[in-house]
């Protein structure tokens, strides 16, 4: 009688263990607006460390000729990549206001 009892107790403990509900993780989604704006102040940072580093190779503060034509040629490059991103841009803007609706 007792394995009777230890039987029909079985449902209720099993209630008790529910399966979760499917929950997958909610990865956000990457802001287009952040990631354009960081972009845009990596690009300007870029741009004034050349200037800066500029300004002390004319001054006569530095004699790194390498350095400072490096940082130079990275903030050009930064500059560029930026620029093609926002010809793209509105480009495809452009694009999406001559479809016809």
């Amino acid at each position: 009688m007792e394995s009777l009892t230890k039987i029909n107790s079985i449902p209720i403990q099993i209630e008790g263990f529910k399966a979760a509900p499917d929950i997958a993780p909610q990865a956000s989604p990457l802001d287009f607006k952040k990631v354009f704006q960081e972009s845009v102040r990596e690009v300007n940072g870029l741009n004034t460390q050349a200037k800066t580093m500029v300004e002390a190779l004319a001054t006569g503060q530095t004699n790194d000729v390498s350095g400072v034509m490096l940082a130079v040629k990275k903030s050009n490059l930064a500059f560029m990549s930026i620029l093609q991103i926002r010809n793209q841009m509105v480009e495809a803007y452009q694009e999406i206001m001559r479809m016809r609706v």
